[in-house]
């Protein structure tokens, strides 16, 4: 709750933490602490949790306030919490945002719904509720289109932004990086943008962004927090390195639906006990396996906690 009155505050790498699931498939909540203290130790500027990494529209509602619990628990007042309280129905989209209020996260960031592909008149009515039943939580839009099969439009997002105080960004998970710069040339610089797109997450930082809620941080939270601290320091050549030196385990993440590519590396990293997705989805196959292990070979030095490293080298 310490950012909820500043969200302005919440900056640079936000990690999309995924959910960890037992052999089994129950929420693994020993795992959950355990990713969560990763990140903290490799210097990641804030944590989210239920997006779509997070495997959220396979778990129960009750499974997912219990996994905000947990979260809250273990990252306290460090860095700001973020997380994912959206749905595609508007009571469960209530009821999580009501509970991530109370468990005290600093802002909940809220999905477009999806598969009803519903107008933009539509969108600005379902966050404007949202907006008016938690006037005193930040709110951030979720755009996700290659999920939702719905975009915001910069218009929408511009209504909103103007007509409610507690509206306070978005991020954007769309490839039309045209669209980010339309989107801030609408809101102005006010208005809190984050990247969900890996390879877009340094493009925007030139445009105005407020960083990135990017799921290679899963793998590599040391070096996308570094990325952004490289940029906000000047150090341009540095971080567009770090950026270069990414492409591999983005490239990882989605040899096969995310987030299964992720949770295998986890597991076998020994940061989760299981790499077990739920259905729909399904572990790695062994062709994918193959690829997987060829872009870990390729980029995997920067799984390590380099932000840890350098921020300790820099004192």
């Amino acid at each position: 709750m310490k950012f909820r009155s500043d969200p302005s505050a919440i900056r640079g790498s936000i990690a999309p933490v995924v959910t960890p699931f037992t052999d089994e498939g129950a929420v693994d909540h020993d795992s959950l602490r355990n990713l969560i203290r990763f990140q903290l130790e490799s210097g990641s500027h804030g944590i989210s949790l239920g997006g779509s990494t997070g495997e959220p529209s396979a778990q129960t509602v009750a499974e997912r306030i219990a996994a905000m619990r947990t979260a809250v628990e273990e990252i306290g007042d460090r860095v700001p919490f973020l997380p994912g309280t959206g749905s595609h129905k508007l009571n469960e989209t209530l009821e999580l945002t009501a509970a991530a209020q109370e468990l005290g996260a600093d802002a909940a960031l809220v999905i477009t719904p999806y598969y009803a592909r519903p107008t933009q008149e539509a969108l600005y009515e379902w966050y404007a509720r949202v907006a008016r039943e938690f006037p005193d939580l930040p709110i951030v839009a979720y755009n996700v289109p290659s999920r939702t099969a719905v975009d915001i439009a910069p218009e929408t997002v511009k209504r909103l932004f103007t007509d409610f105080d507690n509206f306070v960004g978005v991020k954007e998970t769309t490839k039309d990086f045209e669209h980010f710069s339309r989107v801030l040339h609408a809101c102005g610089r006010s208005l809190l943008v984050w990247s969900g797109i890996e390879l877009l997450c340094l493009p925007l930082l030139a445009l105005g962004g407020a960083g990135f809620v990017s799921a290679v941080a899963n793998l590599a939270p040391g070096a996308v927090a570094r990325m952004y601290e490289l940029w906000e320091a000047g150090d341009f050549d540095g971080a567009r390195d770090l950026h270069y030196r990414l492409h591999p385990l983005v490239d990882l993440l989605f040899v096969e639906t995310n987030p299964a590519p992720a949770k295998w590396v986890l597991a076998q990293q020994g940061r989760i006990a299981s790499p077990h997705v739920r259905p729909p989805l399904i572990t790695p196959t062994a062709p994918g396996l193959t690829r997987i292990r060829a872009l870990l070979a390729e980029g995997g030095d920067l799984t390590q906690q380099l932000a840890t490293q350098q921020n300790g080298a820099d004192k």
